[in-house]
């Protein structure tokens, strides 16, 4: 259940709270009962009654920047109502715009928290907010994993809280650990920016996963790990080339250069429909938990690369499985 914050008037906003308030006292004045019933004689009965008008008015002015917020935002700042109002979007995407196919979702664990890793693409997170949604439609609001971003992404302005808002979380090993340790699934994308900055002729080949922190992670919470690949994704903004000295302008690792964008304008940032297909794969086989596993080297190194060859073995599959691009 919501709830409504309590109407508060700050000195931006009390003078014209104010004025409006005389404003309608001396309206009353002027307008007698009898002027109002010739109106209404005059004209038929009245439609708008300008007190209340001027009421809501005042009121809404009071209120000016607010908004109503669900009091169910957790310590990460996931907000259900948001999720609630994006949702429509949301399912458009998925299913009229992209008709996403799903493979494998009954391997997934149900009982316990998971770190799911995936291949990543491109600088909008669809690809982490898309996989979340299809894991809730499947498994309920209760189990909705997290998926990690990108600090660059939310350095940038406005985009931490809406992020925040939809369960993306900065990508950090306290963040994830908390998470996990709570209960919470996370879905992480190793391949971090180097997976994001790929040009549209490396598509689908997976970078390097950094220094296996995934796996490490995974090794001392003692969660599963379950390969996941995204299809379809690096085709909704496929970078054509990057440019790289005007992004600094704007805090951005790579200004990509699409089909679309910068040549439509804003209009450049609406995705592709592409045809997509998430794949789930087996839990990849992880000792028990133990801090000593987590910090034997050549453990991790092996874990890594298998876990990164798993997922390059599902993304062919999955390009198998659609038909085309678009479907």
């Amino acid at each position: 259940m919501s709830e409504t914050k309590p109407e508060a008037h700050d000195d931006a906003t009390e003078p014209w709270s104010s004025a409006l308030s005389r404003l309608r006292d001396e309206l009353r004045r002027r307008l007698s009962a009898n002027d109002l019933a010739a109106t209404e004689t005059a004209v038929g009965p009245a439609q708008i009654d300008p007190f209340s008008l001027f009421e809501d008015l005042r009121r809404r002015i009071g209120k000016l920047g607010m908004r109503e917020r669900s009091g169910e935002v957790d310590d990460f700042g996931l907000d259900p109502e948001t999720i609630r109002s994006a949702r429509p979007l949301l399912r458009l995407l998925r299913q009229r715009w992209w008709r996403i196919e799903v493979v494998g979702l009954e391997q997934v664990p149900k009982d316990r928290p998971v770190l799911f890793v995936a291949n990543h693409s491109g600088l909008l997170p669809w690809d982490g907010l898309v996989l979340a949604e299809t894991l809730e439609e499947a498994h309920g609001a209760e189990r909705r994993p997290r998926f990690l971003i990108a600090d660059w992404l939310i350095t940038l302005p406005f985009v931490q809280p809406a992020l925040a808002r939809l369960g993306g979380v900065r990508a950090c090993r306290e963040n994830a650990e908390r998470l996990l340790e709570t209960g919470r699934s996370v879905i992480a994308f190793p391949e971090g920016v180097k997976g994001a900055a790929k040009t549209f002729r490396d598509r689908y080949r997976l970078q390097r996963f950094g220094r296996g922190g995934a796996v490490r992670l995974a090794l001392a919470a003692g969660v599963p790990i379950v390969p996941v690949a995204i299809v379809g994704a690096e085709e909704t903004h496929p970078i054509l080339f990057k440019l790289e000295t005007p992004a600094r302008i704007f805090g951005l690792p790579f200004l990509p250069v699409t089909p679309t964008f910068p040549w439509l304008g804003p209009l450049g940032a609406l995705p592709l429909p592409s045809k997509w297909v998430i794949s789930f794969g087996e839990p990849l086989a992880t000792p028990d938990a133990d801090s000593a596993h987590a910090g034997d080297d050549l453990l991790v190194a092996r874990l890594t690369e298998e876990l990164r060859s798993e997922i390059q073995r599902q993304v062919k599959l999955a390009l198998g499985v659609r038909q085309g691009v678009f479907g």
